[in-house]
């Protein structure tokens, strides 16, 4: 099975807001990155942690997001790992560039700040 995302791909996280367990933070709901690399394919957190025994086996993805896009203020990158259900293809066409080149990266702790 294909990734369906490459190094360098332009997504978008999905906004939902679910009525149960989810591993997409609140803050990073509709936001805008780039995919650094696959991570590997793990059980879909949000269907395990219901016990039900059905969670598929997902792509995990490195994607990192500039600090701005997420709240607004900072010149970091922020770094979280999302499950591919997560994601969906960036409209290029809808967005302004952004400019994060020489940007330091910093990988978020569970509870989202560095």
């Amino acid at each position: 099975m294909s990734d369906r995302f490459t190094a360098g791909a332009r997504v978008r996280t999905v906004h939902h807001d679910p009525p149960h367990h989810t591993r997409l933070p609140r803050y990073a709901r509709g936001k805008r990155g780039t995919v650094v690399e696959p991570e590997g394919r793990a059980l879909l957190a949000d269907r395990n942690a219901q016990g039900r025994g059905d969670a598929p086996l997902e792509q995990v993805y490195a994607v990192s997001f500039p600090a701005r896009e997420l709240w607004g203020e900072g010149d970091h990158e922020v770094v979280l790992d999302l499950f591919e259900s997560y994601l969906e293809d960036d409209d290029p066409g809808d967005r302004a560039e952004a400019a994060t080149s020489g940007a330091s990266r910093v990988r978020a702790g569970k509870d989202g700040k560095p």
